[in-house]
């Protein structure tokens, strides 16, 4: 066994049981560890930028990784209005600017340095603010497993995509699904990745969800594996993208044997919010 391999297996039997933990804890434990990942996310896509010679304004874009803090904060309270968090995302907004104005000459590229910092705040932090959504829907309580057990199903799926993907891509090969941007990744394991998120959501949906409480129907099933089948695949080759153009295999080398948080949570970045919103359209939420 890789000294790799070992690596993976021992963070993971660490980050698993400790992250549902968390999650079944929900309230502001969950938003601060939301908010750590959302500054180390960015962090990375900071650097990434800079592989490009764009240096982002980062006490501002971290500082933005208060997002989830703030999601909890305004969630289900009629105290804490929307308006609220958007005067703050604008004031946030005019505080990257005047950061620009002041440490930014028209030759250090201002406007790449903005859209960066702005982009990398958003994406590693407010994308997945919205599990705060999911296990704090319809005012669900701390320490609640049948709304743990809402965010951790698509967690669920989008693993077994991961898995399937590899499997099939590696039995299968053939032709490449993007080989310019993600070589190793093939249609097969695609279709593979698509196949057994579908196959997990109806054998979850059938055998663990009840047991909490969730009885959805088979078209929500379908919809909720083949929306994990295509965004986790879509968000897995979105990173790699920029990867690609920073030159660099990994976005940074804080896990060991995973890379890092962008590696580890590029598919959930696109799989949080769709199902945040499957789940609102289910009534779940």
């Amino acid at each position: 066994m890789s000294k790799n391999l070992l690596q993976r297996i021992a963070f993971a039997g660490v980050a698993i049981p400790l992250t549902t933990l968390i999650i079944w804890q929900g309230g502001w434990v969950l938003a601060a560890l939301l908010a750590v990942l959302g500054v180390l996310g960015t962090r990375e896509v900071y650097a990434l930028a800079r592989h490009q010679g764009v240096a982002a304004l980062t006490s501002p874009g971290y500082l933005a990784a208060a997002i989830p803090l703030a999601t909890y904060w305004a969630k289900g309270s009629e105290l804490h209005w929307a308006e609220s968090l958007i005067f703050a995302g604008a004031l946030w907004l005019m505080l990257v600017l005047g950061a620009a104005l002041t440490t930014r000459g028209p030759d250090r590229h201002p406007l790449a340095a903005v859209s960066v910092t702005v982009f990398g705040a958003l994406y590693a932090s407010a994308l997945p603010a919205f599990v705060i959504a999911i296990r704090h829907g319809a005012d669900a309580p701390e320490r609640s497993w049948p709304f743990a057990w809402l965010v951790l199903f698509p967690l669920a799926l989008t693993w077994i995509c991961d898995t399937a993907a590899m499997a099939a891509g590696t039995a299968i090969g053939g032709p490449k699904l993007a080989p310019v941007v993600s070589p190793n990744k093939t249609w097969a394991g695609a279709v593979g990745g698509l196949a057994g998120a579908l196959a997990g959501s109806f054998v979850i949906g059938a055998l663990v969800l009840p047991r909490f409480g969730w009885h959805l129907h088979a078209w929500e099933l379908g919809a909720m594996g083949a929306m994990v089948g295509l965004l986790a695949q879509v968000g897995d080759v979105a990173e790699s993208l920029f990867k690609r153009e920073a030159g660099v295999k990994d976005s940074s080398h804080l896990i060991p044997g995973h890379g890092g948080v962008l590696d580890r949570l590029d598919s959930l970045y696109f799989v949080i919010p769709a199902a945040a919103g499957l789940f609102k359209l289910f009534g779940l939420v």
